[in-house]
């Protein structure tokens, strides 16, 4: 047999019990999901910075980035809501690599799923407890998400899982808001028929249970840019391209219209001190034409306490990424000030 089974992971419904999210952070997470909505909504005009490590790798620096996040957050807090990027599914172009602290809790050591279920749940919650904040986190694999659903604020499907049906008939079932990235061909049609996926009900076997579900109506779209047939990336944030994106939208019959753009990437090239430009370019964008800055919710930046990357040793720099090269603290900080003077 050409698959081994190592052992049976407990039910989240247990896991949650072992780990519960107390009443207080219970509050937190509803005044939070309440103010997040209200922006896709178009109640508020706040604008939403998701910002945060490309892989979340160690708790205690990943806690660190996130208090510090908090304390700026206080500051901007009349025209900015800033959401974490907690980061603990890595997708990995041919499987190889660091797939994230779901299945490597200790980067430098074999996988645990058992430890990395366990290990996602608690950073999360201690990231609330000790700031405030709820986080964002990918979708990588849906039946996964049920260990975190109760905690989480915002959820991304990435670029190589927005065509799969399970991500999209999942994201339907979502209380939050769900982005769903072009695909790495950057095809546009794909990236909206997912968001017309997520925001129709559906019933189909989740978990072993068939399930009915109501329907999204705060999925939407991010921008992350894309890749062409010779490899060559080709960004989807200039003004041309949200035109377009609005310009599709218009001929859909989508509830709540919404991009994020996603500044790393194949936006950037993966150059990650162009995302400072690339978010001036979008913001300006939203300035220029009344509709994007109603289409444009926010952005996504990838950061950390440290900028750059670093490879997986014995000896790693404390909140330095381990995967994609990353903004450092005081250029976050920076950047962050500017949007709040921007929007």
């Amino acid at each position: 047999m050409a698959m081994k089974l190592n052992k049976e992971l407990p039910l989240p419904s247990r896991l949650k019990e072992e780990f519960p999210l107390s009443d207080e952070l219970k509050a937190i997470k509803a005044r939070r999901d309440a103010e997040i909505r209200k922006v896709f909504t178009g109640e508020s005009d706040k604008f939403l910075v998701i910002v945060g490590p490309c892989s979340a790798d160690n708790e205690d620096a990943v806690c660190e980035y996130v208090s510090r996040l908090a304390k700026v957050s206080e500051k901007v807090s009349e025209r900015l809501i800033l959401i974490p990027r907690i980061y603990t599914n890595k997708p990995r172009t041919t499987g190889e690599g660091y797939k994230g602290m779901l299945h490597q809790p200790e980067p430098d050591k074999a996988p645990d799923l058992l430890g990395g279920i366990i290990a996602i749940r608690k950073m999360h919650i201690r990231a609330i407890a000790e700031t405030g904040l709820t986080a964002a986190d990918e979708m990588l694999y849906p039946e996964n998400r049920s260990y975190l659903d109760d905690i989480l604020s915002y959820e991304a499907i990435g670029a190589r899982s927005v065509e799969n049906q399970q991500h999209r008939l999942t994201a339907s079932g979502m209380d939050i808001p769900v982005g769903m990235k072009n695909p790495t061909s950057g095809d546009f049609s794909v990236m909206l028929n997912s968001v017309t996926a997520a925001q129709w009900p559906h019933t189909f076997i989740y978990r072993g249970c068939d399930v009915t579900t109501d329907g999204n109506d705060l999925a939407h779209v991010i921008l992350r840019g894309g890749v062409d047939k010779y490899g060559t990336c080709v960004p989807n944030y200039h003004y041309e391209d949200l035109v377009r994106l609005l310009e599709e939208y218009e001929k859909r019959e989508l509830k709540n219209p919404a991009a994020i753009i996603d500044a790393n990437h194949s936006n950037s090239n993966k150059q990650y001190k162009e995302q400072i430009r690339i978010v001036s370019e979008v913001l300006h964008s939203r300035r220029y034409h009344p509709g994007l800055h109603k289409l444009v919710k926010g952005v996504m930046i990838e950061s950390y306490l440290e900028e750059g990357k670093q490879p997986i040793t014995d000896h790693r720099v404390f909140g330095k990424s381990i995967t994609d090269a990353c903004l450092g603290w005081d250029d976050t900080e920076k950047l962050i000030r500017t949007i709040a003077e921007s929007v």
